[in-house]
């Protein structure tokens, strides 16, 4: 006589030890409401924190964005491309707003825990440094803030080595057609080009997908710098020209940033068109 199998159920042991997924669970919202950890009693030091650790959520949105577009144009995909290009500039616009959340708190209210930040400050923001690098910024001083071996220097570093987005642009116009050549060294910022302007004049007057994508791109380092402006706002009206913490110049520095485009051919050609 042969044993009997056990009961192949729910009642197995292996299954009551894992947990049902829950909404608090997916989200590891132990994990994300928990990581507010302010460094004195002063009412808005909690908003201050949220607010940063949101704004680092969304770029890191971005960066994943970003890095899915690269690829839809490296192949071509101009539905996809737009797509993720339209979805960027709807996280941007949503990155700019939310200054107006952070510019509820007054001057004296920042004060209050100001000097609780130490040399905390948001130049050391890994992840828009990462950014601007995809964006095509080429700049070893930023690497001053973070040490040698970290994480994060290394991902500013990789992103400093790889294509830029208007490197994979530029793929994108040669997959279309154009006559353009993709070779350069991309660990290098790109300079405008009055042979790549002359094409781009093209792409605009043909007016069909490429003009879409060039636009969004446009409408993508506009915001960039909307987004540069109202941030520059937001210091002086909070600490005015102080210097910024952790040493920083604050928003002597800030200024010096407005009106670059990170794309200056797609705005050169505006006068031609």
């Amino acid at each position: 006589m042969t044993a009997e199998k056990p009961p192949t159920t729910a009642q197995d042991p292996s299954a009551s030890t894992q947990a049902a997924l829950t909404y608090a669970s997916y989200l590891a919202l132990d994990e994300v409401l928990g990581a507010q950890r302010p460094r004195s009693d002063e009412h808005d030091e909690v908003l201050f924190i949220v607010i940063h650790q949101v704004y680092e959520l969304w770029f890191k949105q971005i960066l994943h964005e970003l890095e899915y577009l690269q690829e839809r144009l490296e192949v071509g995909d101009t539905p996809h491309a737009v797509r993720t290009l339209r979805r960027i500039l709807t996280i941007l616009k949503v990155v700019v707003h939310q200054i107006d959340v952070l510019e509820t708190m007054t001057p004296s209210q920042f004060t209050s825990f100001r000097a609780r930040l130490e040399a905390s400050s948001g130049f050391q923001s890994a992840q828009f440094r990462e950014l601007e690098a995809v964006l095509g910024r080429r700049d070893e001083r930023v690497f001053k803030h973070y040490p040698e071996g970290s994480t994060a220097r290394e991902r500013i570093a990789k992103a400093m080595s790889r294509p830029s987005l208007f490197d994979s642009f530029v793929s994108y116009l040669v997959n279309q057609g154009y006559p353009l050549s993709t070779e350069r060294d991309v660990t290098q910022p790109r300079q405008p080009s009055p042979e790549l302007q002359q094409v781009l004049l093209r792409v605009y007057r043909d007016d069909a997908g490429p003009a879409n994508v060039a636009e969004l791109l446009v409408d993508f380092d506009e915001g960039l710098q909307e987004w540069r402006y109202r941030h520059v706002k937001m210091v002086e009206r909070t600490i005015g020209d102080k210097a910024g913490t952790g040493g920083s110049a604050g928003s002597a520095y800030l200024r010096k940033t407005l009106f670059t485009p990170m794309f200056p051919d797609l705005w050169a050609v505006r006068s031609e068109l």
